[in-house]
């Protein structure tokens, strides 16, 4: 946040239904709502801050987040032309498959998603998975990815950078090899940080 601010940009920080530190039942808003409740709170506080800041530029706001956050910016950029770029970190574009394949996939579904799999709710796995919905998005996006991420395996963000190339779309996808779900080593995590700056000085400063 601060190396965002410190290149000019206003940086603006939310805590959207299902996060936690306010209780257990602000945390609980997210069972079995992956998408919405959240999304509604991010678009409408950031909507709502941008008018309250005229000195704001409407035009050049952009968008990041990893993981569970990273989800969730794939999924805004469905429902909202809010944001001029975004940037997307070891994200799941298809609820389906992490479910059965992420080292918390299965896990972290039996409390996200309390008695729901893909056979007897296909509204949750399947609406609500960006993926299907990729035809939709308007936003350049970039992809981050640790090349052995066994929480969120690599395939995850590799099916919406292919769904978006075939759509015509802008996108571009980088793999940082030997690295998990964070990128953890100095000059790989440089080089991460350069990729992010660089894409939204591309798209947020011409």
């Amino acid at each position: 946040m601060q190396a965002l601010a410190a290149q000019g940009y206003i940086v603006y920080v939310l805590q959207p239904s299902g996060t936690i530190g306010f209780g257990q039942e602000f945390s609980s808003s997210h069972v079995n709502a992956w998408r919405k409740r959240t999304a509604e709170d991010i678009i409408t506080g950031t909507t709502q801050f941008i008018e309250e800041h005229p000195f704001i530029d409407k035009e050049r706001v952009g968008c990041i987040g990893a993981s569970y956050g990273d989800f969730m910016t794939q999924y805004l950029q469905i429902h909202t032309d809010l944001f001029a770029a975004a940037v997307s970190h070891a994200g799941i574009s298809n609820i389906v498959s992490y479910w059965g394949e992420g080292y918390w996939g299965f896990g972290y579904n039996q409390v996200a998603a309390a008695d729901s799999y893909p056979w007897n709710n296909p509204e949750l796995y399947v609406e609500q998975s960006p993926l299907f919905s990729a035809d939709k998005i308007h936003t350049p996006l970039l992809f981050l990815y640790g090349a052995d991420d066994t929480n969120v395996p690599i395939g995850k963000s590799i099916q919406m950078f292919q769904a978006l190339k075939i759509l015509g779309k802008e996108t571009a996808f980088i793999k940082v090899n030997g690295e998990d779900h964070g990128i953890r080593r100095f000059d790989r995590r440089m080089k991460w940080n350069h990729a992010i700056n660089a894409w939204f000085a591309r798209w947020l400063k011409d």
